[in-house]
């Protein structure tokens, strides 16, 4: 177990809520002492490593892994007719087929680059040689590569993704003016620096699997299911994730292989998935396209908003990238019709990648309100206060907290906005043309329960428990800050544990809903805990406080007092040696009163059934941000450069600005990626992603990225949460692509509405 102490802090102020402390694991992980999934010491490990297939459809025939097995140091090589006995797990909410085998080798390919083999030797570099003697037949049959394919579907039209209201059609055909165009965005994967895998092994019936995850309680549960066994038998330890944005929320089929293939060797089992694997062992963005028609009053005013939005699905489920999903709710307009299809093709199935549905969709919206604002001759930051949403048109409810206008004006200002002249092409300094482009963003409000436990031992020190992970966003850091400030105890007396699936239950770290959902619980934890410590204090036989005739008692700085200042003042360890106690134990939930039952608690930590969207209460719920971009083009190569930015967010109270500040800009890193570098690009004859590794699949680097100004303009919203904050890591990356795209078209006049906006694209 993993115990993060406190290092170097600032002032006093900086250790509440609200302080800009510096993350407590900083230390540990730059100094190379932060011990990762893979790193882990296991003794008498063997290594596997997995044989992918090289056809896109069809199935496996026969495996010829003779050679295999009689090269040096290996130990068991697994194939599709190995029968593993493992059974289907449960989904996201909680629903699980009934009696439905699972066979993470499976004998029907679906894609290319499915895991077929897998080969489990003494060491790493044995396997990796002996994979290479695997022989495998197939009997291959007619692929669909991507949505371009002509062999591609028309698609499947999701019902429930449909969204209307008044009549778009007959509204979009009477409006004065009116623009139409098709936006595209390819396939983007995750390329964390950390790259998957785990080490399994089995004690008995008892698993413990050490792999990075950003839901310990429900890979714990996968795992669980799969293999057969009582929840509690299973161990995820995950203290520190190198990276994950939305890949490490489950377990996937590559897990079941070695912890399969570590209860059949009876000793533990380590599999480093390789970079080009970890572009098809797990789904990343659904290339998509959407076409959007807004109509609209020759004053500016929005008449219509008709949205078609399509994107990518595997072959075998249904995963949509929701390309509407932040149409509906940006502007004001009173007759709206959106609609999503997937369309299968032969690609693992997509996944969650920072943003989902909310990226792509802002970033055919907004860039389709540059399109209007040009044929109107208006400037893009009227209209989009023009059109300012005074609620949710959707859902029909008010707005929570939506200080969106606020990011557009206060952003505009700080970037210099008014300077700006409206032609294309008409601003440049020598040969590099510049160009000024807004994108808006949004992302909902998640809400999920979680629970904590805080311990306050005899040496003064105070421990905040959960199996919460952090993976870079601050959980450690900002969970002490609230256990501070709750509890009444200084920074420096805070430990914090993370990131273990035996610890008390948390929401996923995924969606943005983890830092408000566990805060909140890490509060009412502390608070109990304080409220604990004052009821000892003032009944106890021991306690010197008994007599004083104080109804309450005040904890500052780790020290209880009569809150008048006459009467005995004691530190929290006095405190519990008079009493006689080692320790004051307090574990709380934000789970309804009526769903307190274990089976409440298991389903509550390892599903999404008790997540809350955004308009299930009487408010609609978001965060909202506003982004300024300054490109430069070259007139002559058209080449471009991102050279200014200025993005304004409306996140509510900032549990931490130093914390929240890096998320929104590693967000905004990203979106500069989507829009000038990332591009999954799949072999149409065989649909083999081709740069699958990080020479060829181009992410920014810092020579790419210029000095980023964030601004907060939100103000603290209680509905969202106990500590009044809205999601923070996810809406960085929202609107970030069509603000470059819309700067890039004010820099040349070339209107590029397919990403990412490459150099021969402006040529």
């Amino acid at each position: 177990m993993t115990i993060i102490e406190p290092r170097k802090h600032g002032s006093a102020a900086d250790g509440r809520v609200g302080g800009r402390l510096s993350r407590f694991e900083g230390e540990l992980k730059i100094t190379g002492n932060a011990t990762y999934a893979l790193e882990y010491p296991v003794e008498n490990v063997a290594h596997a490593v997995l044989v992918q297939s090289t056809i896109a459809a069809g199935r496996v025939v026969s495996v010829d892994a003779s050679k295999a097995l009689a090269a040096p140091g290996v130990l068991l090589v697994l194939t599709p007719e190995d029968d593993l006995g493992l059974m289907t797990a449960a989904d996201w909410f909680g629903n699980r087929p009934e009696n439905q085998p699972f066979h993470p080798l499976p004998k029907v390919v679906r894609y290319n680059g499915e895991s077929i083999v897998a080969v489990i030797a003494e060491s790493r570099e044995q396997a990796g040689e002996a994979a290479k003697l695997i022989r495998i037949t197939y009997e291959e049959a007619p692929a669909v590569a991507d949505m371009d394919d002509p062999k591609a579907s028309e698609g499947k039209l999701l019902d429930a993704m449909t969204v209307e209201w008044g009549d778009a059609e007959k509204a979009l055909a009477a409006s004065p003016v009116r623009i139409e165009a098709e936006y595209r965005t390819p396939r983007e994967y995750h390329v964390a620096m950390e790259p998957h895998g785990l080490t399994a092994g089995w004690d008995g019936e008892q698993l413990t699997v050490w792999e990075p995850s950003q839901w310990t309680h429900g890979m714990a549960r996968n795992y669980a299911e799969w293999f057969g066994i009582p929840l509690d038998n299973v161990r995820i330890v995950s203290p520190f994730i190198g990276g994950g944005f939305g890949s490490k929320g489950v377990a996937l089929p590559y897990g079941a292989v070695a912890v399969a293939a570590a209860k059949k060797l009876g000793r533990p089992v380590r599999l480093a998935v390789t970079r080009p694997q970890n572009f098809t062992s797990y789904g990343g963005r659904a290339a998509t396209r959407q076409t959007i028609s807004l109509g609209a009053s020759k004053d500016g005013v929005l008449l219509a908003i008709v949205h078609r939005g399509a994107s990518e699905t595997s072959v075998y489920m249904d995963y949509p990238e929701q390309t509407g999903a932040a149409t509906p709710i940006l502007y004001k307009v009173e007759n709206f019709s959106s609609q999503s299809r997937v369309v299968p093709v032969n690609a693992v199935t997509p996944g969650a990648l920072r943003g989902p549905g909310k990226n792509p969709s802002a970033y055919g919206i907004e860039s389709a309100i540059e399109e209007l604002a040009y044929k109107l001759a208006m400037d893009p930051l009227e209209l989009r206060l023009k059109n300012y949403a005074d609620h949710d048109y959707q859902s029909g409810k008010p707005w929570s907290t939506r200080r969106l206008r606020e990011a557009l004006t206060e952003g505009a200002e700080a970037f210099g906005w008014a300077r700006r002249s409206h032609e294309p092409r008409s601003m440049r300094d020598g040969k590099s043309l510049i160009g000024w482009g807004i994108g808006c963003g949004t992302f909902p409000v998640i809400r999920a329960p979680s629970s904590a436990m805080i311990r306050v031992l005899k040496n003064g020190r105070v421990e905040v428990v959960s199996g919460a992970i952090d993976m870079g966003q601050g959980t450690y850091t900002i969970l002490a800050q609230t256990a501070a400030e709750a509890l009444g105890v200084s920074i420096e007396q805070v430990d914090v544990v993370l990131g273990d699936s035996r610890l008390p239950g948390s929401a996923i770290a995924g969606g943005s809903m983890l830092a408000g959902s566990i805060t909140g619980a890490v509060h009412k934890t502390a608070n109990a805990a304080r409220e604990e410590i004052i009821g000892l204090a003032l009944n106890d036989p021991n306690s010197p406080f008994r007599d004083t005739g104080a109804n309450t008692l005040v904890v500052s700085e780790g020290r209880i007092s009569v809150a008048s200042g006459d009467g005995p003042s004691m530190t929290l360890p006095e405190l519990l040696s008079v009493l006689g106690r080692d320790e004051l134990e307090v574990t709380r939930n934000t789970l309804p009163d009526d769903a307190q039952s274990a089976s409440d608690r298991m389903n509550a930590w390892t599903s999404m059934g008790r997540v809350q969207g955004p308009t299930m209460g009487d408010t609609s719920m978001h965060s909202w941000c506003a982004h300024f971009v300054e490109v430069r083009v070259d007139e002559d190569f058209g080449t471009v450069r991102v050279s200014r930015m200025v993005s304004a967010f409306d996140c509510g109270r900032l549990y931490n600005p130093k914390m929240v500040e890096s998320q929104w800009r590693g967000g905004i890193i990203m979106g500069i990626g989507q829009a000038l570098l990332e591009e999954g690009l799949v072999d149409p004859r065989n649909a083999r992603t081709i740069n699958n590794n990080v020479g060829d699949y181009l992410v920014p680097t810092n020579s790419d990225i210029p000095d980023i100004q964030v601004i907060s303009v939100g103000v603290p919203d209680y509905e969202a949460s106990a500590l009044g904050g809205k999601g923070v890591g996810e809406v960085g990356i929202v609107g970030v692509a069509p603000a470059i795209a819309n700067a890039v078209f004010h820099a040349t006049g070339k209107r590029v509405r397919d990403l990412p906006i490459t150099l021969e694209k402006l040529m």
